[in-house]
């Protein structure tokens, strides 16, 4: 006797599929402001939706934290493949390098609200190792063609420039948050950077 094959997984309808995004991007709000105790609450009225709407989508608030580390990480794989393929592709790394930095920003500022042992950051963890391995593909490919046009140096590595980009958000978070600072900090990696 054989099985019959499971029935394909159920398209998301469309006002459920802005909803959930709306959720997203209402949580990379509250969360950053105020870190993974911020209330659903506020979340749900920022994000226009009943706090229902967002435990449907959400059971927990780990598995929302976790949806919105993925979505920022793919958005990331998106962009940097999309910034290989553009003519002046230096132009494109650098841009790249600008806002991979600047999304690492409130990343941190994310995750040095979470307890260490939290089930939260287990969860988050876990979701980012199952898609970093796609951003560090995009951004290998990325990196390699800005080195084949001469526009980065031809001795940084992918591991040497995720320091980086790790190692200049740490540094913005450093400084006045005014936008002079930052541009010259990363003007400074920027010059260091070119081929």
């Amino acid at each position: 006797m054989t099985s019959s094959p499971s029935p394909p997984p159920r398209r998301m309808r469309a006002d459920a599929q802005r909803n959930r995004a709306r959720i997203l991007a209402a949580a990379e709000q509250v969360f950053a402001a105020a870190g993974p105790s911020a209330s659903t609450e506020d979340l749900a009225e920022l994000a226009g939706v009943a706090i229902g709407t967002v435990f449907r989508h959400f059971p927990t608030k780990a598995t929302l934290i976790e949806a919105v580390f993925v979505s920022r990480l793919r958005e990331l794989t998106a962009y940097a493949r999309e910034m290989a393929t553009v003519d002046d592709v230096g132009t494109g790394f650098f841009a790249f390098f600008t806002e991979a930095v600047r999304q690492s920003t409130v990343k941190h500022a994310f995750t040095d609200a979470i307890e260490p042992g939290d089930e939260t950051m287990t969860a988050v963890r876990t979701a980012i190792s199952s898609v970093g391995a796609d951003l560090r593909d995009a951004m290998g490919e990325l990196l390699v063609r800005a080195q084949q046009a001469a526009a980065v140096r031809p001795d940084v590595t992918t591991p040497e420039l995720i320091g980086l980009m790790v190692g200049t958000a740490r540094a913005l978070e450093q400084v006045d948050p005014d936008q002079e600072s930052q541009r010259r900090i990363l003007t400074v990696l920027r010059d260091g950077l070119k081929g």
